[in-house]
């Protein structure tokens, strides 16, 4: 360890050809070691920097890689359930630091350059600098929206004062290269700066990381179509606005008298066209591959798309229902045993002669099997201890709930299916999902949809044995119509069960039928809502 700390103490990176040595070594196969070494490779940097056009060039050659490993170290916190765990933690805070190094090494670069006013190589030199600080806090910002967690205070505030130093020097739209985005096209300060101010309005928040990450991709693709104008005339009024003075990202124009200077607006008018292009290609049959979206299905590509449509083109979005501020509290649990348990209001029984143990069950079994006794008839009590989280209410309305609570409790994911009982009620309903963050003191904020109907747990499995063993009953819901609101009657399923036109068995009050499943009408990280036919 000694000796380790020795070799970091002493790493100097006084020339290029010294750190270009040092960035091919890095083992690139174990991002956890290049990761380590990449921290070095940065720490020396600053404290010990180069010359600054060295020290810009060592910057350069190591985004590439530095890029492929935080993205391999991201995988460790993205799509994890909320509060994230120690290890989870530590690599989200890990990405942090070195979005934020890469940050502090370019802006040192600026000041280290001596200005030349007039100088074409000098304005290039500062459009590159500012356009990597804005490319980096972005990152920052980007990387909390990826683990759903709350942004720190001052963030937005620090990325508006690199693009007004662009605005200054006269290079907010100097074109540069950027070897991380597309090689087709030049990029400039604009571009990144609107690109994370487009992922902003995309509730990021309410998407997968999936969709997140296309609509980073889309962001970036098309950013440079978006021009940021100052308000000139006295008339003008835009919905949104920009005020490079505050801590906020593009936001309603709530006040004009309070409007100052330092106020811009995004004109999308070529952006919004671009969209109505891509989704009048796609509704033709091209593929989203074709059109450089990405290797997505045209379904699901169309459907981001027209969520994309309204907030990118500055365009209003009504609410479907009214919400009301609230206060009381509601019960959540979580899990497919845990929510049919509290839906019926009684113990799940297998009602074949010869009853499958629950993994549980098999575990007691298991252990206490040398003082069992052979002849006497095994009864375990079944587990009906299942935890409940009680939640505050913020609001609510006609389909959803916006709840808060503390850090103890059980880990949420997003898009995962809940029993929720409100604050007013006496029954449990499903709901999704929908919204999660972790504030920065450790609480959630959680926003869930609610699956239309008053749910009944059933008990389901596949009609055909196989081997001649019959499958054991898996948990299961039936949501009624609701004709009001046109929705069908539909089965919600833990997830890989269903199949399109599959037949199963339903039990429901001691009863069984047949039932052949239809098409998919909601889907989530651990369930699928399907419609059906009775047979």
């Amino acid at each position: 360890m000694a000796e380790s700390t020795m070799i970091e103490s002493t790493l100097s990176i006084p020339d290029m050809a010294t750190g270009s040595a040092y960035l091919s070594r890095l083992p690139l196969a174990n991002p956890a070691a290049a990761e380590q070494q990449l921290q070095q490779f940065l720490d020396a940097l600053l404290a010990d920097p180069p010359q600054a056009d060295t020290l810009l060039s060592l910057l350069e050659l190591a985004r590439v890689p530095l890029c492929f490993v935080e993205e391999e170290m991201a995988r460790r916190y993205h799509n994890k359930s909320l509060p994230l765990g120690t290890e989870e933690e530590s690599s989200f805070q890990l990405v942090l630091f070195t979005w934020e190094k890469m940050r502090r090494a370019y802006a040192l670069c600026a000041q280290m350059a001596e200005p030349m006013a007039g100088d074409p190589q000098f304005n290039g030199l500062i459009a590159t600098v500012l356009h990597r600080c804005l490319y980096y806090s972005g990152m920052v910002i980007l990387e909390h929206f990826r683990a759903r967690r709350e942004l720190p205070a001052g963030i937005w505030k620090d990325l508006h004062q690199f693009y007004a130093t662009a605005e200054h020097w006269g290079v907010a739209y100097t074109p540069i290269e950027d070897a991380l985005e597309s090689n087709l096209q030049a990029t400039h300060c604009a571009a990144a700066y609107v690109t994370i101010m487009l992922i902003d309005v995309a509730s990021p928040y309410s998407n997968s990381v999936r969709n997140l990450n296309l609509i980073r991709r889309w962001a970036g693709l098309w950013a440079p179509l978006v021009s940021v104008l100052m308000l000139d005339d006295e008339l003008e009024v835009p919905p949104y606005i920009i005020e490079l003075n505050k801590d906020y990202p593009l936001h309603p124009t709530n006040n004009a008298e309070n409007i100052g200077s330092d106020a811009r607006r995004f004109d999308t008018s070529r952006l919004g066209l671009q969209l109505s292009h891509m989704l009048a290609q796609l509704r033709q049959r091209m593929t989203p591959s074709q059109l450089g979206l990405g290797e997505e299905t045209s379904g699901h590509v169309i459907k981001l798309l027209d969520h994309l449509s309204r907030p990118w083109t500055q365009a209003a979005s009504p609410r479907r229902f009214r919400r009301f501020a609230t206060v009381g509290s509601a019960r959540v649990a979580t899990g497919f045993e845990a929510m049919h348990f509290h839906v019926s209001g009684q113990e799940f029984v297998q009602s074949d002669a010869a009853s499958a143990y629950s993994r549980d069950q098999f575990d007691k079994l298991f252990t206490f099997r040398d003082v069992a006794n052979p002849g006497e008839k095994l009864n375990l009590r079944a587990n009906t201890d299942f935890p409940v989280d009680d939640w505050s209410v913020i609001n609510h309305s006609a389909n959803g709930f916006r709840l808060a609570r503390s850090s103890a409790g059980q880990r949420i994911t997003h898009s995962q299916l809940l029993s929720l009982c409100p604050h007013d009620g006496e029954h449990y309903l499903l709901a999704q999902a929908s919204w999660l963050m972790e504030e920065s003191d450790g609480g959630l904020l959680l926003g869930v949809s609610v699956l239309p109907g008053l749910p009944q747990a059933v008990a389901i499995r596949p009609v055909v044995a196989h081997d001649g063993i019959r499958e054991r009953f898996s948990r299961a819901f039936v949501l009624p119509a609701v004709p009001a609101i046109h929705e069908e009657a539909s089965l919600v399923l833990p997830k890989n069960i269903y199949q399109a036109s599959h037949i199963i068995e339903l039990r429901s009050d001691g009863k069984n039928q047949q039932v052949r499943l239809k098409h998919i009408l909601q889907h989530g990280i651990d369930f699928d809502r399907c419609s059906f036919d009775l047979l």
